[in-house]
């Protein structure tokens, strides 16, 4: 059976999966429903084979200053906050570690990404990498966004970075959407 990427589902069970971050874990376990369902404030996928949970990842609408993008990027922009995709967690079970899980789930964000380009407005995904894992989110052409407020002393430090929806594009093969104005 293949990997399949769908929301997660309300009565899922969520309390065995284990992906090695404790942090991850509990958000899953206990927040990542009621966030979903209750809040409605982020919407979890979950990647499943034969019913078992390989993964999460949760996302959410947000924005960015155009000032705070790259140079490169910012001049093509209009001059006011534009809409983004927010990859707030992503996680993969221990036993699923290296089997292309993670690669399901990011390709499903940017396709969401897209979609949301298409049907509302959005210029890109924006994720707050934690130390070590930039280097993940550079492969799909992730670009680091400067810092300039907002560090917890008690945590590390995450790296904002940005993947503009053109290089989505590219890296699915998405070419501009013919009915859009």
């Amino acid at each position: 059976m293949a990997i399949e990427v769908r929301p997660l589902r309300e009565a899922e069970d969520r309390g065995s999966f284990e992906s090695g971050n404790e942090q991850l874990n509990v958000f899953f376990r206990r927040y990542a429903g009621q966030n979903q369902f209750r809040h409605h404030i982020g919407a979890t996928y979950v990647a499943v084979e034969n019913a078992t949970i390989l993964g999460f990842v949760t996302i959410t609408v947000g924005h960015i200053e155009v000032e705070d993008l790259p140079a490169d990027i910012r001049k093509k922009l209009p001059d006011y906050p534009l809409a983004v995709v927010r990859l707030a967690r992503l996680a993969v079970g221990l036993n699923a570690q290296g089997k292309g899980v993670g690669e399901h789930l990011m390709r499903s964000v940017l396709s969401i990404a897209m979609e949301l380009r298409d049907r509302v407005g959005c210029v890109g995904v924006v994720v707050d990498a934690k130390p070590g894992a930039e280097s993940y989110y550079t492969r799909y052409g992730f670009v680091g966004l400067d810092v300039i407020e907002g560090a917890l002393e008690e945590r590390p430090i995450p790296k904002p970075m940005f993947l503009p929806c053109s290089v989505i594009a590219r890296t699915l093969k998405v070419g501009v959407r013919k009915d859009r104005p």
